[in-house]
């Protein structure tokens, strides 16, 4: 089992989280920990209404992970999610890439649809839409990535022999999230990996819908997706990452708190899990780095 936390970069408590000090020292914390990864999520223009309901702040991914990068040297680093229908694949594809080579390949591009209509309202883009433009962009990525010379007409672009360099090698690995069957189908067809969430009670009525109900539907899940990769011959290796929330769980990081983590990480990896992210407890930045020391000591030196 891999581990991947959340870098609370979004969080806009002044003089904690978001400045170049911080994310050096939050960076080299979970670096030392001998964290698999990090990850940041996508929101350019959330709903103020959402905003201040349950949702959370979010700084510009690819910048973000570009600071995490050059602040260490064997950290992997993930979008989780960005939401591909935002931008032209073309831009996503350079950034990607970008990313990619000046890390020295440890980008993960993890991607979804979206699912805040308000925010594609902002961003000008077609929210029923959104299904098919991931489709689009997934393509149109793999292509730009394969290098050479791109001739395509999408819905929002028409390339006419554009050749952007450089081709990554190796390529960022794409991972797919969602839970829907249009999520699953698009894991099976572009991923190389599944990366989906945990409905919890506290999120709003659409993302408890669109997450994974149980460690039964998880594994159903993953199930569907592996036959459908068998099926198509596809022998590539194939990554399940279920993001968690351990906000709620950690809170007294008792023993009791332990045993059942422990326990919840064998039922996921019987799941076919082989990566959980997670989101720490980070009241302050100085909380945040004791709280991945302690979880790096009771659950990834015991891995």
């Amino acid at each position: 089992m891999k581990f991947c936390l959340y870098i609370p970069v979004g969080n806009v408590t002044p003089g904690q989280f978001q400045s170049p000090a911080a994310v050096s020292e939050m960076t080299k914390a979970l670096e030392q920990a001998d964290i698999d990864a990090c990850c940041v999520t996508d929101h350019p223009a959330p709903s103020s209404e959402w905003l201040h309901a349950n949702g959370h702040d979010a700084l510009d991914p690819f910048t973000a992970l570009a600071f995490v990068a050059a602040a260490s040297s064997r950290l992997l680093l993930q979008t989780n999610i960005l939401v591909l229908p935002y931008r032209n694949p073309f831009l996503t594809a350079k950034a990607a890439t970008t990313l990619q080579v000046l890390s020295g390949g440890r980008f993960i591009l993890g991607v979804g649809s979206g699912y805040q209509k308000a925010e594609f309202d902002a961003l000008g883009v077609d929210f029923h839409k959104r299904g098919r433009l991931s489709d689009e962009a997934l393509e149109t990525i793999r292509e730009i990535w394969a290098g050479g010379n791109i001739v395509k007409k999408g819905m929002g672009f028409d390339a006419k022999g554009n050749e952007p360099r450089p081709s990554p090698e190796p390529q960022p690995k794409i991972w797919i999230g969602g839970s829907s069957d249009a999520a699953l189908r698009r894991a099976v067809k572009h991923g190389d990996g599944w990366c989906p969430f945990f409905s919890i009670a506290r999120h709003s009525k659409l993302n408890q819908d669109s997450g994974i109900q149980s460690v039964a539907d998880l594994k159903n899940k993953v199930e569907t997706i592996l036959q459908a990769r068998q099926q198509q011959n596809l022998q590539t290796a194939f990554d399940v990452n279920i993001a968690i929330s351990s906000v709620d769980n950690f809170i007294n990081r008792s023993q009791g708190e332990i045993d059942q983590f422990q326990e919840d990480l064998r039922q996921l990896e019987g799941a076919g899990v082989n990566w959980v992210t997670l989101k720490l407890p980070h009241p302050s930045r100085a909380a945040y780095i004791e709280n991945v020391q302690w979880f790096a000591e009771n659950f990834v030196a015991k891995i």
